[in-house]
């Protein structure tokens, strides 16, 4: 399975991004699956259901599942968060697994950026992205630089970083 990630600061487009590319790669027939990185306190279960209570009563996994799909809320409670390995381990193989964020992990990755955001991107620390992607050029950038309206060129670089571009 291959990985490949888009990276920014909160607020520039990584997810609008996202839902264009993944449309865009499975025309090309490729099986794609996603792994977002959350906020600490995130939950996807609501107070009052019960698997939500389930959970608060100390189950440290809980299933839920329906005729149309199936979720698994893992607790971590007093266990180290996992790893990217660990964690892609538990996901179904596909040809591409895209990343939003977790920009620690050991992946090649895009990263997106917007000047109206206010902060500074963040490609000068960050030696494993390999492209800018903006609405504007972004000044002092040694990096390959596409507009973010452009999904084919963006498209066409994931599959080159990736080896897929056979494939598709």
């Amino acid at each position: 399975m291959k990985v490949f990630g888009i990276a920014g600061r909160s607020g520039s487009g990584k997810t609008s991004l996202m839902i264009r590319l993944i449309p865009w790669l499975k025309a090309r027939g490729l099986a794609i699956s996603t792994v977002k990185q959350a906020h600490e306190g995130f939950d996807v279960d609501k107070k009052g259901k019960d698997s939500y209570e389930h959970r608060e009563a100390g189950a440290g996994e809980v299933m839920i599942a329906s005729a149309r799909r199936w979720a698994l809320m893992h607790e971590y409670r007093d266990q180290p968060e996992l790893d990217m390995e660990a964690l892609i381990a538990r996901m179904s193989p596909v040809d591409l697994l895209l990343v939003e964020g977790f920009r620690k992990w050991p992946h090649r990755r895009l990263e997106v950026w917007r000047a109206e955001t206010g902060k500074p991107p963040c490609f000068p620390e960050d030696e494993l992205i390999v492209a800018m992607v903006s609405d504007k050029t972004v000044a002092d950038c040694p990096l390959l630089q596409l507009d973010i309206g452009d999904v084919d060129a963006i498209g066409r670089l994931i599959l080159a970083e990736t080896g897929l571009e056979e494939r598709a």
